[in-house]
């Protein structure tokens, strides 16, 4: 199985970088761009696990190190290979 797991900053919280990219992308001429948001993204490969173990160990793996839940939020998908 394969996870993909997408880290992203909570609305309201501060995004520096992706201000940063907004900038760029309106100095390039790109106004119709309204807001950027950078994030983390995850690939994750998982071993034998049925698919609600799986969910339930990523979302663990989330939880516990991928995000900071005070300022991230998170939201992930699993693949079969």
């Amino acid at each position: 199985m394969l996870a993909r797991v997408y880290v992203t900053p909570k609305r309201g919280i501060l995004d520096p970088q992706g201000r940063a990219v907004l900038n760029a992308l309106h100095a390039l001429r790109y106004g119709e761009a309204l807001d950027a948001r950078a994030g983390k993204y995850f690939e994750l490969r998982l071993g034998p696990l049925d698919r609600a173990r799986a969910q339930a160990r990523v979302r663990e793996m989330c939880e516990r190190l991928l995000a900071n839940l005070v300022i991230e939020d998170y939201r992930f998908e699993i693949l079969d290979d």
